[in-house]
């Protein structure tokens, strides 16, 4: 029978899942709480499903989920933070004091981490910083999932990037996406349901067009989106996140080592912005104007608009598990 939560009850289950498999207490709220601001708001792909990978993972020796991650005040317009081979999440949750202080004072400041573990959506991560008044950019490396533009065989991450910024009265605008063709959680989806992937997603061991999942996740590669465009995407997030932070490369990766680990062992850099900072912009006036100029062209729907519509319904309703769902709840519990 399927079981509708809330979202405190999902976040309490999930750290006690967390806690069960070897994480503290101070790592495995900011973790639960990205896995359930993914299931909240119908991404699934980076939700629930991901559950069972985060246990392996754990299991394997990969990760630390006691990691106590390091901030060190680098420079008067940076943050560096060692995660220690810990969860990304609890590592910017660290530094994020600093970051704002920096960003406040001075207009802008980023925050270089690196040797941290992220396996989840990355616009749960900025998005409160959006919240609070800022523009924020996000860029995540990772192991290697996707060719290199006119490449054979897998060599950089998915580079993820995310984007968001304040409006006044209103939510952010979020948006989240992938240099590839289709996340990796969505080839993730697609296998467990059985269905084909698209044309033009992804290739196979030997570097042959496929649109059979399980040849992509078995030795084979996403495409980047855009051919080249989103090659030279993925390779800007490469530098930004793995060179400049100091953690390892997609091609670098060592969790093969580790039976049963997913996670990817890289870095993350999140840039902050504040707005107010820059003379004679009217940024919160002048914002506006500019969502209503592309309403009014014929666009329906803003980034994150689906995301904060079915938000909503789950706060009031709560949010819906299917049978698999609870049925791993309950096993990773036991």
């Amino acid at each position: 029978m399927p079981q509708t939560v809330s979202t405190g009850e999902l976040t309490g289950l999930l750290v006690r899942v967390f806690l069960r498999h070897g994480v503290s207490a101070e790592n495995a709220g900011p973790v639960a709480e990205t896995v359930v601001a993914a299931e909240r708001d119908g991404a699934v792909s980076h939700g629930l499903l991901r559950l069972p990978g985060y246990v392996l993972t754990l299991k394997s020796g990969w990760v630390d989920g006691r990691a106590v991650p390091v901030v060190t005040d680098a420079a008067p317009g940076l943050v560096a933070t060692e995660a220690a081979n810990g969860f990304a999440q609890p590592a910017l949750r660290a530094g994020a004091p600093l970051l704002r202080e920096k960003a406040r004072r001075q207009g802008i400041a980023p925050v270089a981490i690196r040797n941290s573990h992220h396996f989840a959506a990355v616009w749960p991560d900025i998005e409160p910083f959006a919240v609070e008044g800022f523009i924020a950019l996000a860029m995540v490396n990772g192991r290697q999932r996707m060719v290199v533009w006119g490449g054979k065989r897998k060599l950089l991450g998915t580079s993820p990037m995310a984007f968001a910024c304040p409006r006044p009265g209103r939510l952010p605008l979020v948006w989240d996406q992938a240099s590839s063709v289709m996340a990796q959680g969505e080839v993730l989806l697609a296998a467990q349901h059985g269905k084909m992937l698209p044309e033009g997603v992804g290739l196979d061991a030997d570097g042959r067009p496929t649109t059979d999942p399980r040849a992509v996740l078995d030795g084979g590669s996403i495409l980047p989106f855009g051919g080249h465009k989103g090659s030279s995407i993925a390779f800007m997030i490469e530098i930004l996140a793995g060179a400049l932070t100091g953690g390892p490369f997609g091609f670098e990766d060592r969790s093969h080592e580790y039976p049963g680990a997913q996670t990817p062992k890289a870095g993350q850099t999140v840039i902050l912005i504040d707005p107010l900072h820059v003379p004679g912009n009217r940024y919160f006036e002048r914002i506006e104007s500019l969502f209503g100029a592309i309403k009014a062209s014929g666009v329906e729907r803003l980034p994150a608009d689906r995301r904060y519509a079915v938000r909503k319904q789950s706060l009031r309703n709560g949010i819906p598990l299917s049978d698999r769902d609870w049925e791993t709840l309950q096993k990773l519990l036991a």
